[in-house]
């Protein structure tokens, strides 16, 4: 079709790279949209979603971002007497604790469909513990602070968020051993090699 279109408007001359190419690719973009498959909308407007092994790394981002924001800012909030900032601070818990449970389980779905061998077994098993260990402790810390609210002051505040601490510890190592999984030992990647005959490089 794409090959067809181009003949009729250029007479089947060759006309070099530029806008007869992006005219392609255009028309290329939007037959693989108006495919009657599914796959074929997800090839053309989410390439990278499309060639995922699993959707694991989808989620993983939001509970990191979201859980270390609320211990940041619910510690500068306690230090500095910000209620407001708390406040903020507890909705991004709600959010981290949500976002966590979605990881857990793509995590879950992930291990059982990923293939892998007996050396990245035990990383994964440590990933997986540490994954529930901070679902489980946000949901703690999102249970007591929903209960307690601005009531968490003085002793007990320092308990909660040494508890967060925690929490962000134990989040940082999972991440760690995610990323080792994936970048080390190459864990749900399907490795292309791509020829370049020109030595491209991104030298500044």
């Amino acid at each position: 079709m794409n090959q067809f279109i181009s003949f009729q408007i250029h007479g089947g001359a060759d006309h070099g790279d530029g806008m007869l190419d992006m005219l392609i690719a255009v028309l290329a973009f939007f037959e693989g949209l108006t495919a009657p498959n599914s796959n074929g909308f997800f090839s053309a407007f989410l390439p990278g979603l499309s060639g995922m092994a699993n959707y694991h790394p989808l989620f993983v981002h939001f509970p990191i971002a979201f859980l270390i924001a609320f211990f940041i800012l619910d510690a500068l909030g306690s230090v500095l007497d910000k209620a407001n900032w708390r406040n903020i601070a507890a909705g991004l818990l709600y959010l981290g604790t949500i976002s966590a449970i979605f990881t857990v389980i793509a995590g879950f779905i992930a291990a059982n469909t990923v293939v892998h061998g007996g050396n990245v077994h035990a990383i994964m098993e440590r990933h997986e513990h540490l994954g529930v260990s901070v679902l489980l402790l946000a949901t703690l810390l999102s249970v007591w602070r929903f209960k307690f609210g601005e009531r968490l002051k003085a002793g007990l505040n320092v308990f909660f968020l040494s508890i967060a601490a925690v929490l962000c510890v134990l989040l940082s190592l999972g991440a760690d051993l995610g990323g080792q999984m994936v970048y080390q030992y190459g864990v749900a990647v399907q490795a292309v090699v791509q020829p370049d005959n020109n030595g491209h490089q991104h030298n500044h």
